[in-house]
Formats: C-alpha cells, structure tokens, sequence
C-alpha cells in the first residue's frame, strides 16, 4: 500500500489528541474519517469537538463524519457504524484510540472510576473491533489499530495504578488474540504506544498542567507512526506491539526535533515501555 487515498478509518475518540492526530493524517492522503466520539458540545478543561474535529480533517484533504458514539453501548455502535458504511460504502481500517485514565493506587480507585475505565479501553475496544470486523474482512488491506502498550509484566508498570494498567493491557491482549484469530483472513492487528508522554489535553488533566505538556512530543508523532502500520501490507505487518519513535526510525525518520520543543533528555518518559526497547539514536540525538 502507498497511500490511504479512498479508505474509510473508523477511530474512536477522535475529537481531539492522538485520535485526532491519525485522522489528519489520513486525510491528507484522501482518506474518509467516521469520527466516534462522546464529544459534540466543548469541554471545560478539553478543546475540541467531533464537529471541530471534521473541520481540521476536511482542510487537510479527507472527507469526515462526526458521529456522536459512546463506545460502552453496543447499539450506539453499531449505528455509528452503519452511519459510516451508509456514507462511504466500507470501513477498511479501525482505530481503537479513546481511552479513560486515573492514575491510582487500589484504595484511591472507586469502582465507578475501575468501571468505566475497563468499559472504555478493553470492554471498547473489543465491541468497536467486534462490530467493524465483518467490514474490514472485505478489504484489501484491513487494518485494526489499538493505542495500547507491550505486554510487559514488570511489577513496576502495576503496583502505583492497578486498575488503569489492567484496563490498557486488556486493549493489548485484544491485539494478542485478534492478530492470531484473524492473521489467516489477512487482517491485519497491531499496537501503538509512545515513548514519551504526548502532549494532549488528557495528559495536561491527569499528569500536571502545562508543566507537562512542555516536556512531550506532539500528538503528530503518533499520527505519522500509525501512518506508516496502516498503509503496510496486512498479510505481512500484523501482532506488533510498536514504538513510535523506533517504527519511525526503522522506516527512514532521521528527525525527530519536529515532535517536541525539548531535547530527548528532558522528554518525560510514557509508561509502559519495557525497558528492554533501546531508543533509536536517531531519536536520542533530536
């Protein structure tokens, strides 16, 4: 594949950030967007709405449509589906991106909170792949994309905030168990995860301010990593847990001064990133 041109993305929480970041960069291939969102009316503490979100798409080149969709509720999903298949015929590539954070130890998480995390990241995650896996099987290049880290069971990654590791690795399992249930459909099931913390409107609430947000990569980094697994042949890229800055290191990208403000060594790293992953020096040097 070279480009997305003509293919339909569906992504999931894509009114803003790394969701966002994907689409745009989709569309300036050509590329139809179903933008899935909760978001319609603007957030106190988070810019952005799937209606705002269409409009950055469609400047870019693609064609968008907002669709308001809660991920827990199985008919809002499958509208938001059909209303994508009814405007632009198919879905070939299905973006798992929206997500729920806290970042709490076991008596700080209340169980609404423990909820509503696993009913977003994993629980959603399955239904969304669920429900656009009969589309994306007559594709020529299906695709699913979770944004969720390497199965790495250091000790480290769970004991500060049980309940949010659990629910992100669940997203990661779904790629685990899709890649080999589908690879012989050729459909094609991977994992995206930062480096560094990306600077997004959820990572300025959940982790501290502009203080942040000042120390991450842009959200652009992610949208030109998931570019380069979405447009490779899903027969042979599939059951990946990628690293955004070593897939694109690994495909030619020499700069990486363009993503952040900061050197590397003042980057704040991202959770969940085994220690065994060296840093591309090219990365390291930008």
């Amino acid at each position: 594949m070279s480009n997305l041109k003509n293919k339909t993305l569906f992504v999931s929480g894509a009114s803003r950030g790394i969701g966002l970041a994907i689409a745009k960069r989709a569309a300036r291939d050509g590329a139809n967007i179903i933008l899935a969102a909760k978001t319609a009316e603007p957030h106190p503490k988070l810019p952005g709405t799937i209606y705002t979100a269409a409009e950055e798409i469609i400047e870019e080149g693609g064609e968008a449509l907002p669709v308001i969709c809660d991920i827990r509720d199985e008919e809002n999903v499958r509208e938001a589906v059909n209303l994508g298949l009814d405007k632009f015929g198919g879905i070939d590539i299905c973006i798992n991106n929206a997500s729920a954070i806290q970042l709490t130890g076991t008596l700080l998480t209340d169980m609404k909170r423990f909820d509503l995390m696993h009913q977003i990241n994993t629980r959603g995650t399955y239904l969304v792949s669920k429900v656009c896996l009969p589309h994306l099987q007559k594709s020529d290049n299906p695709h699913i994309l979770n944004l969720s880290p390497p199965l790495d069971m250091d000790p480290k990654w769970f004991g500060p905030h049980v309940a949010y590791t659990i629910a992100k690795f669940g997203m990661s399992m779904c790629v685990l168990g899709m890649a080999e249930e589908f690879k012989d459909e050729g459909i094609a099931v991977n994992a995206l995860w930062p480096r560094t913390a990306i600077a997004t409107a959820a990572i300025k609430n959940a982790l501290g301010g502009d203080a942040i947000m000042n120390i991450s990569r842009s959200p652009e980094i992610m949208g030109d990593a998931a570019y380069v697994i979405l447009t490779k042949n899903s027969r042979e890229f599939t059951g990946n847990f990628c690293i955004d800055d070593n897939l694109l290191a690994e495909n030619g990208v020499e700069d990486f001064s363009q993503y952040a403000e900061v050197p590397f060594e003042q980057l704040a790293p991202d959770f969940f990133v085994p220690d065994y992953i060296e840093v591309p020096e090219s990365s390291k040097n930008s």
